[in-house]
């Protein structure tokens, strides 16, 4: 067979792919390292949706004094399915009170929009730089009203009432891990 020289010398011009500024700042995005290890962990830490609603496991504490154990035992295994319990009845809250959902998304539309105007350029009122901090806080507290009249306290209430009550019953009815050798899930055995 012969021998074929084929000159691949030269360059390469590729053009890049046009990401638009908002892709770009949505892909420079990064989460704090503290926040996405508490994540993880709660992740990690999410037991079983069935084992968290076992029925079979309900049962009356014997005493008072076991009510407290109970309650410290179950807290600690099911910590993140509780935590999930709790943003459950906070979007439950949000998504029933439509006028508390409107002064939400008009907060962060506002904020959105200081944030898209500060990267383009900076706000001057009366001839001084107005920070994007400042205009933060102007708009928090520009919406204080709007959220006193969608009745925010009342919601932020209702959503702590209503964790504690169903925590708290959950916690205290639920047979805890080690009361009940049968469904234990995690066994330890001694050596006689």
């Amino acid at each position: 067979m012969a021998e074929v020289d084929v000159d691949i010398s030269g360059e390469i011009d590729a053009k890049q792919p046009f990401v638009s500024q908002r892709r770009k700042r949505l892909m420079n995005f990064q989460m704090s390292t503290t926040a996405k290890e508490w994540l993880q962990r709660r992740r990690e830490g999410v037991r079983s949706w069935k084992q968290f609603l076992n029925t079979g496991n309900v049962k009356l504490p014997l005493s008072v004094a076991a009510v407290g154990k109970r309650v410290a035992k179950n807290i600690d295994h099911f910590q993140s399915n509780y935590i999930g319990v709790f943003l459950v009845l906070m979007i439950f809250c949000i998504l029933t009170s439509p006028i508390l959902l409107v002064a939400l998304a008009a907060c962060a539309g506002a904020c959105y929009i200081i944030h898209i105007r500060n990267i383009e350029n900076k706000l001057h009122l009366f001839g001084r730089e107005i920070t994007q901090v400042q205009q933060y806080a102007a708009v928090g507290v520009a919406s204080f009203p709007l959220f006193w009249l969608a009745g925010a306290g009342s919601a932020i209430f209702w959503i702590i009432g209503a964790s504690f009550f169903f925590i708290g019953l959950h916690a205290s009815l639920l047979e805890a891990v080690d009361e009940n050798p049968e469904n234990a899930f995690e066994l330890e055995m001694e050596q006689v």
